[in-house]
């Protein structure tokens, strides 16, 4: 018969249960105070009481207690929560000999942390309304060519689809007519119900910047507007950052900025008028913070591609579990198709001889894109269901190296075909497999200008297995590129928000750590005078 002879509480790092193997000893018995629910460990033989408390964040955590008594023939035996045998003994009640041999360990419970958002908190900055509010107030004037009031309906999710094809094509909800540059204001409203926000800034992580900067830009890329006005607002944001006690405490080193507009636009090289965009991100505070945008602009240390927003917003893990499956099941006759339309005033462009191996083909769909109203490819349905019925989604650079149609085409469980490694493959590094092939196929971009190559021919030889595997993988991307509704959160999946904002705290982090082990006079922060500041305490700074 086993009996339980010594039982210990070891501070808050586990528990420790020793049991001695003897024959002749008296039973143990634990008590089963009724306050507490009893869940019996198969394992052990013993029960452990749970309940439930809350914590300062408001937070509730479950934690296990373990008697501190042993009852045995009617009379209580205390055991204190002691460390080391030495005092073990001293505070057991007379305890039977320790014979090495007849001692088992039976389990060690792991560390609970108190706070679950431990290295979580983010603080977000109240800002001035003019670098997001006024911006949406002012929606009719943020883009020469629609109107963005439409678009930035629905937390940014646009108007909502509805689809009369009884689903054939969408799934009855969650479907809205997203705009590719939208991604700040919903980024913005996701991080409103985020579970570890604080309004403690020392408690915080990581700070973030709601500034729409590229709705913004938007409004005076086009229009003649000099440089003065495009960088006005940049310099204000700016300005006002480095006024903030939560700046000075890294220089902004744990500052976090979501754009919804390609690196090129914020990173304009010269003064000249001609020259395009603004300066934002060569701005000498923003060369601390990080950046989280829809494409990088170059091999710059500190901007993270994000993905596209697509037109699917779910509120619930069951929306996509059926979504991927409907994908794994869909009847795909064409091998191959492109949604898009030719560059003719780009040389470099690839596109109009994608378009005539698309025209030559017999196993490929295309979706001409036009402006007017007659364009299809804003349409969620037209798009979706183009790429629902494709092996192969081509997805050549367009004014950039990226396209939003790359999230739209894996959305669909259509394998994406690309023709340059920055359209995905130096991009979303945080959100796609390190294994390129594993969901995508490559073309170089200079065999199809050298005619070297026939799409058809190419994507034939790829094999079944390989097209079945890519096309599962595919499908399991799902989730990583897509953003929940923004006024609910997804229980048990990781979307495209989750993954940025752990990727980012993770960063952060990083630099904290680098800081905090390096000791160097060479370690230390770009400050709002363009020269070195070193953290407080920094022996080694000059």
């Amino acid at each position: 018969m086993v009996l339980l002879d010594y039982y210990l509480v070891v501070s808050d790092h586990g528990i420790t249960f020793l049991l001695f193997k003897t024959t002749d000893a008296k039973h143990a018995q634990m008590p089963r105070p009724s306050s507490f629910s009893v869940i019996f460990n198969e394992t052990i033989g013993c029960p452990r009481k749970t309940s439930n408390f809350t914590n300062q964040n408001n937070v509730t955590t479950s934690a296990s207690y373990i008697p501190r008594s042993i009852v045995e023939n009617q009379t209580e035996t205390t055991v204190s929560v002691v460390h080391g045998e030495r005092n073990r003994r001293e505070h057991m009640s007379s305890p039977p000999p320790l014979i090495r041999d007849n001692v088992e360990l039976i389990s060690k419970l792991p560390t609970k942390k108190l706070d679950p958002c431990s290295g979580q908190y983010i603080y977000v900055y109240d800002l001035p309304i003019r670098f997001n509010d006024d911006l949406l107030k002012g929606c009719h004037s943020l883009s020469n060519w629609i109107d963005m009031c439409l678009y930035l309906s629905n937390l940014g999710l646009g108007p909502k689809v509805i689809d009369k094809s009884n689903g054939k094509v969408l799934s009855k909800e969650s479907w809205y007519v997203t705009n590719q540059f939208s991604l700040e204001v919903i980024f913005h409203n996701t991080m409103k119900h985020y579970k570890c926000l604080t309004n403690d800034s020392s408690l915080a992580s990581a700070i973030y910047v709601p500034y729409y900067g590229g709705l913004d830009l938007g409004q005076y890329l086009w229009g003649g507007f000099n440089i003065s006005t495009r960088d006005d607002s940049p310099k204000e944001i700016m300005k006002w950052l480095a006024q903030q006690p939560q700046w000075k405490r890294m220089w902004g080193r744990d500052h976090f900025m979501v754009l919804g507009r390609i690196g090129w636009d914020f990173r304009r090289r010269s003064d000249k008028e001609h020259d395009w965009g603004t300066k934002l991100m060569f701005l000498p505070e923003a060369k601390n913070m990080s950046f989280l945008l829809i494409e990088s602009g170059g091999s710059y240390d500190n901007d993270f591609p994000i993905p596209y927003p697509t037109y699917f917003h779910p509120s619930k893990d069951m929306e996509i579990f059926q979504w991927q499956e409907k994908m794994r099941t869909m009847k795909r006759p064409y091998l191959f198709s492109f949604a898009g339309a030719p560059r003719p005033q780009s040389s470099s462009s690839i596109r109009s001889e994608l378009i005539k191996h698309c025209q030559s083909s017999r196993s490929c769909k295309l979706l001409r894109c036009q402006h007017g109203s007659q364009n299809n490819c804003n349409d969620p349905k037209h798009v979706m269901k183009v790429f629902q019925r494709s092996v192969f989604c081509l997805q050549p650079p367009g004014d950039s190296f990226t396209r939003r149609s790359t999230f739209d085409s894996i959305l669909a469980g259509c394998i994406p075909v690309f023709f340059h490694p920055q359209s995905a493959y130096k991009q979303y590094l945080w959100h796609f497999p390190k294994n390129d092939s594993s969901y995508s196929v490559y073309i170089p971009e200079s065999d199809v200008k050298g005619k070297k190559v026939m799409i058809n021919e190419t994507l034939s030889t790829v094999s079944e297995r390989e097209v079945l595997a890519m096309r599962e993988e595919v499908t399991r991307l799902i989730p990583r590129i897509i953003y929940s509704d923004p006024s609910s959160r997804l229980e048990t999946i990781e979307d495209a928000f989750d993954i940025a904002v752990k990727r980012v705290l993770g960063r952060i982090e990083t630099i904290k750590r680098e800081i905090t082990n390096v000791k160097d006079s060479r370690v230390g922060f770009l400050n709002m005078n363009n020269t070195i500041s070193y953290p407080e305490g920094d022996k080694g700074a000059k």
